[in-house]
């Protein structure tokens, strides 16, 4: 009797507790895998689509979100010109100085400048937002795991919350964010931004486009990587061919 109840007493301690429904909505829900022309070793930027995630992120991100490690000369490997560049940039107002009287004084934005951010300095983003600070999004598809399809499902995983889980004023319920509970609201939604071509104006086509601009702005050279990887396979490939033969005419002898 002994024995058998110190098997059950184990069985017990070591068996899984069943998880109520609040356990349960802190599960991590893996972000679906999305189809990127990025994707692979000869995938390529869309530019198209780059332009009309660059349009998403100044009409909507660039409220909250900066973009410091992006240079407006940089739009220049998204299919812009020069000129056009420079109009993008003069929509920008920065700050610079001192001039001659030490004032700071405003200014037009330069292609050689990068992208202003939309707070003047931590605290004051904090403060504009629920004590949350907003991500530089620079890097932000190299800084996430899975990174373009979970930035992806971050921005179309919006619903609401369960009945049994009380979320706090200024928080919001996303499937796909760790614990489901993400300070930032929902972003995107249907018809508000309004593209020049015939593409879908829908928060699926806009979390698509903005993330095509994203992962640029976090990886400019990936395709000149992917280009220089391809070359280098095909040099070693002869190289091997070349060694092979060389190693059958030096042995051939011997046979």
């Amino acid at each position: 009797m002994k024995k058998f109840s110190l098997i059950l007493l184990a069985t017990v301690l070591l068996s899984p507790l069943p998880m109520n429904a609040a356990q349960a909505s802190t599960e991590t829900v893996h972000p679906p895998k999305q189809s990127w022309s990025f994707d692979g070793p000869f995938g390529t930027f869309d530019r198209e689509a780059m332009q009309r995630g660059l349009k998403v992120y100044r009409e909507v991100c660039a409220a909250c979100h900066s973009l410091k490690r992006v240079a407006f000369r940089n739009l220049t490997d998204l299919g812009y010109s020069e000129d056009q560049v420079k109009t993008i940039a003069a929509e920008y107002s920065l700050t610079d100085g001192p001039d001659e009287e030490g004032e700071m004084f405003e200014r037009a934005a330069l292609p050689s400048d990068y992208f202003p951010s939309p707070y003047a300095n931590d605290n004051a983003a904090k403060s504009a937002n629920n004590n949350a600070l907003p991500p530089d999004l620079s890097l932000i598809t190299k800084a996430r795991h899975d990174g373009p399809n979970y930035v992806y499902a971050i921005l179309t995983g919006y619903e609401d919350a369960p009945s049994d889980m009380d979320l706090l004023d200024g928080q919001y319920y996303n499937e796909y964010m760790p614990g489901h509970v993400i300070a930032m609201p929902p972003p995107l939604s249907d018809d508000m931004v309004a593209y020049e071509d015939e593409s879908l104006q829908i928060r699926e086509q806009y979390a698509r486009d903005v993330v095509q601009f994203l992962h640029w702005a976090a990886e400019p050279n990936l395709e000149a990587r992917k280009h220089t990887g391809v070359k280098v396979l095909l040099f070693l490939f002869a190289f091997a061919l070349i060694f092979y033969g060389i190693k059958k005419r030096t042995w051939a002898d011997l046979h």
